[in-house]
């Protein structure tokens, strides 16, 4: 009986097995790091929540493109400059961390707002380059996606590798973090989950103020 590894095998060849289990490979860390929650995670909650499916959803673009960061400068190099410099690091870190802070500090502000009877907010509804901008921001800035996509660009893809295949792989990557989020916009940003914080918005909206203050002052005191 054929083996399905020597199908594969003469089909593919060698080097094309290889390239199929170090996506598989990647494939897998990417959805438990992206499945894990984080400022990501409370961005797309909070928005979801706050202004609704369609806004989170462009955040969750934005969050996807900024994947692309990380994976361009992992491929090209620049990520290791990152992790080596002290002072590259510490001024990314402090800028995501500071970034993280203003968002939190603006939520905590929040006052009632009158919600109408879908659970949209009458006014203040970001345009969609603020919701887009708001999710590159939160995730290009974050350096623990910096050195994990620098040490699943150093560990686990080969430096052989050809850097088309990287690059395709940076764009799984993308998509998949993109369309994950997507999904729980699509959860949390339905109106019966959204009438459930109709009463209370604004208290929702200062607790995910608190943990993201809170992720930014983690940010800002982890070490490397």
């Amino acid at each position: 009986m054929t083996d399905i590894s020597t199908i594969t095998g003469g089909v593919l060849g060698g080097e094309g097995q290889r390239y199929i289990s170090q996506f598989l490979t990647v494939a897998f860390i990417h959805l438990l790091a992206v499945a894990s929650p984080g400022p990501d995670f409370a961005m797309v909650l909070r928005q979801s929540i706050s202004h609704g499916t369609k806004t989170a959803v462009q955040t969750s673009c934005g969050l996807g493109v900024g994947i692309l960061l990380h994976v361009s400068y992992s491929i090209i190099g620049i990520g290791v400059i990152i992790s080596q410099s002290i002072l590259a690091f510490s001024v990314m870190k402090y800028l995501g961390a500071a970034y993280l802070c203003y968002i939190g500090l603006k939520a905590i502000r929040t006052q009632p707002a009158h919600l109408n009877f879908s659970g949209n907010q009458k006014s203040d509804q970001p345009s969609f380059q603020k919701a887009f901008i708001t999710g590159l921001l939160t995730n290009g800035l974050n350096p623990k996606a910096t050195l994990f996509f620098l040490s699943l660009f150093t560990v686990v893809i080969d430096h052989e590798t050809p850097t088309l295949i990287q690059a395709g792989y940076g764009l799984y990557m993308a998509f998949a973090t993109a369309a994950w989020f997507s999904l729980l916009s699509m959860l949390f940003g339905r109106s019966v989950v959204r009438q459930l914080f109709q009463k209370s918005g604004h208290w929702f909206e200062r607790v995910m103020g608190v943990s993201l203050l809170a992720l930014g002052l983690k940010l800002a005191v982890t070490e490397r």
